[in-house]
């Protein structure tokens, strides 16, 4: 297994990751609309000096993603003006429950305090529990929960 940083070579990959991570969130959130979507910018990720998107090679495939990218903190309140956002994290099926994840998430954590950012978040579904279990063994604890009220059709 090798990981790697991405390059737009990989971009027809990405995108079909894209929308494999738009799949696998639909069951939790019935606000996305119906087809295609776009969440990244991939070759913004690709090329920003703020940004890290790494992709995981094995038997020269491409299995996985993920990208750090650093932000600024929108709350004047906070003890921190810059941190690191995680997404874009995805295994391809067949190579689920191998440690992949855990070692893209070292790889961008690594790189995230590399550029001096030591306040790291991402966003998960909190109804997604592998997710959340995955994440809470790599260090990381819920800080907020976001709720909706269901809209009447």
């Amino acid at each position: 297994m090798t990981i790697r940083e991405a390059t737009k070579e990989d971009l027809k990959v990405l995108l079909e990751f894209e929308q494999g991570i738009v799949d696998s969130e639909r069951p939790f959130d019935k606000t996305l609309i119906d087809g295609e979507i776009h969440y990244y910018d991939l070759n913004f990720l690709i090329s920003s000096e703020d940004a890290l998107l790494v992709v995981v090679e094995k038997n020269n495939e491409i299995v996985a993603s993920g990208y750090a990218l650093i932000k600024e903190t929108q709350k004047d309140y906070s003890n921190f003006k810059k941190y690191a956002y995680l997404g874009f994290m995805f295994v391809k099926p067949e190579y689920r429950g191998q440690g992949i994840n855990q070692s893209i998430v070292d790889k961008l954590i690594e790189w995230s305090k590399e550029k001096g950012m030591y306040e790291i978040r991402l966003d998960v579904y909190d109804k997604n529990e592998s997710a959340v279990k995955a994440y809470e063994k790599a260090g990381f604890e819920p800080l907020l929960l976001t709720m909706r009220l269901k809209k009447e059709s």
